[in-house]
């Protein structure tokens, strides 16, 4: 028989009653045969050696014996006499109501809850929540170690039917109620969001301390699979395989519901959720928590955020320029459209094991996310992005984006205004040649890099695309010396590149054609 019998423990256990209790204990099992048998001690307030011995007689004829509510003077008893070691014995736990606390964080596992002016409480949504509180203190621990500002549970607490972790947060407001109620704030609270976010990615962790969101990205694409066209399916999966593994830090779930501002210091919190992963993980996170669970029902976001839509959509426009620190346009909608259809994966996935297709709304939504995905998935051949690379439509309008894209970086790298000038006519010149020449007459993507390097400091700019192969280098140079009778239309774009620039290489490599252009500042 397979089942599990409670006996409750109640007042003492000593040298003058341990007898008559076995004799209680071992009634009440007779003919259960239990294959669990659990000891209830929250009423157990006193035991000595003779009830220790009670419980090892049962201990030797029930293996799996358990002992659960032990409250601290009993439990310090069991642990002193190595009990603790020998089975499982759980303590009792302090009972906190939540009823009437204000909400201040919201996460895929918990809820946390102000309960008093110095302290918080995360209410986990899975009434087993034992193991997965261990599991947040952990990496917690690990993330204040590698340098993240973080809070620390002190205390394990009893919530209704679930259990909760203990947080001091003296006087702490999340960045969302800030933003509610100061939304002059915006700007201030995007720099210090990103500032943490950016803190979250450069931080290495030691190999294996934290699941790799790469696998789990994976599991959503193969779940999606099967849901979408064979060859829409079978190209999201491969690009989910194609992000390469990276053992730097990502929260996981990070908004502004998870950065409290307490006594002018920023701290992260809700750990539950830490793993390490390419950035794109982290910024379909956020992009759901702004914008993608959002379009089809915009009061959504105030419900869960505390402000509106579109102060949600311009917190995410500006959070992800100052990530990547670039205004322009293209770079930052390619980015974007790379965390949307991680974004999108993961909430149709969701949605569909939450029992989305059952109902009207959530037909409306899982359709209107998919065409979305179908969109996305048939413009992206990669899932990576670099922020030193442009990738867009090789087409004459995008120019000033191209242009925009190189003059940011050759000013951060203090370029001088002469060395600008020339590089931005030779970007023109090439830029446009793609455009007008690899493709035709159809369309097709490029991409343009920007690098720099030192001693001595050049800047070296890459093209790359898909076009026929053509080597612009093999042609002659124009005879500039000739009248203009005589002279040939065309030409004088390369020719005004190998001038303007040290050093131009051509190459044809894995069906693209590869130019690259250095200048020496």
């Amino acid at each position: 028989m397979n089942n599990s019998l409670t006996v409750r423990l109640e007042g003492r256990i000593d040298s003058n009653n341990a007898a008559q209790v076995e004799q209680t204990i071992l009634a009440q099992l007779a003919g259960q045969q239990p294959s669990v048998v659990t000891l209830d001690a929250a009423d157990l307030e006193y035991i000595s050696s003779a009830g220790l011995r009670v419980i090892l007689r049962l201990k030797k004829t029930y293996p799996d014996l358990r002992i659960v509510n032990v409250n601290s003077e009993v439990y310090e008893i069991l642990d002193m006499t190595g009990f603790t070691e020998m089975l499982e014995v759980e303590k009792a736990y302090r009972v906190v109501s939540v009823k009437g606390c204000e909400e201040i964080g919201r996460g895929a596992n918990g809820t946390i809850y102000r309960i008093d002016q110095d302290n918080v409480v995360k209410v986990y949504n899975n009434a087993d929540a034992l193991a997965d509180i261990q599991h947040e203190r952990e990496v917690a621990k690990l993330a204040l170690i590698l340098g993240i500002p973080t809070a620390i549970s002190y205390d394990v607490v009893k919530v209704g039917e679930s259990y909760g972790s203990v947080f001091e947060l003296l006087n702490a407001r999340s960045f969302a109620k800030i933003l509610k109620q100061e939304p002059e704030k915006l700007d201030w609270c995007v720099d210090e969001y990103v500032k943490m976010l950016k803190l979250i990615h450069s931080t290495l962790v030691p190999a294996g301390k934290l699941p790799d969101m790469r696998e789990t990205a994976v599991d959503w694409a193969r779940f999606l699979r099967d849901y979408l066209p064979k060859e829409a399916g079978e190209k999201l999966v491969a690009l989910m395989e194609a992000v390469p593994h990276d053992d730097h830090m990502i929260h996981g779930d990070y908004h502004t519901k998870n950065l409290e501002l307490q006594n002018d210091e920023v701290l992260l919190i809700d750990m539950d959720t830490l793993a390490v992963g390419h950035p794109v993980f982290e910024l379909a996170s956020i992009f759901n928590a702004f914008i993608g669970f959002y379009e089809l029902d915009p009061e959504g976001v105030k419900k869960f955020q505390g402000f509106d839509i579109e102060t949600s959509k311009a917190f995410w426009k500006k959070s992800l320029a100052a990530y990547l620190d670039t205004s322009c346009e293209l770079k930052l909608r390619e980015v974007e459209n790379k965390a949307r259809i991680v974004g999108y994966t993961r909430i149709i996935r969701r949605s569909i094991r939450r029992k989305g297709l059952e109902t009207e709304a959530g037909r409306a939504q899982i359709a209107f996310w998919t065409k979305e995905l179908l969109e996305l998935l048939d413009q992206t051949d990669t899932l990576t992005f670099d922020l030193s690379e442009l990738e867009l439509e090789a087409s004459d309008e995008n120019l000033p984006a191209v242009q925009e894209f190189v003059s940011e970086r050759l000013e951060a790298a203090n370029c001088p205004k002469k060395a600008q000038i020339q590089i931005n006519v030779a970007v023109e010149e090439i830029f446009i040649n793609i455009a007008h020449y690899a493709y035709a007459p159809d369309n097709g993507r490029a991409s343009v890099r920007v690098e720099v390097s030192e001693a001595p400091i050049a800047v070296t700019i890459t093209f790359v695309d898909r076009g026929v192969p053509y080597d612009p280098l093999a042609k002659a140079d124009p005879d500039v010396k000739l009248s203009a009778k005589e002279r040939e239309i065309g030409g004088l774009g390369i020719f005004m590149t190998k001038q303007l620039m040290d050093d131009v290489a051509y190459e044809y490599r894995n069906g693209q054609n590869i130019l690259t252009l250095k200048k020496q500042l």
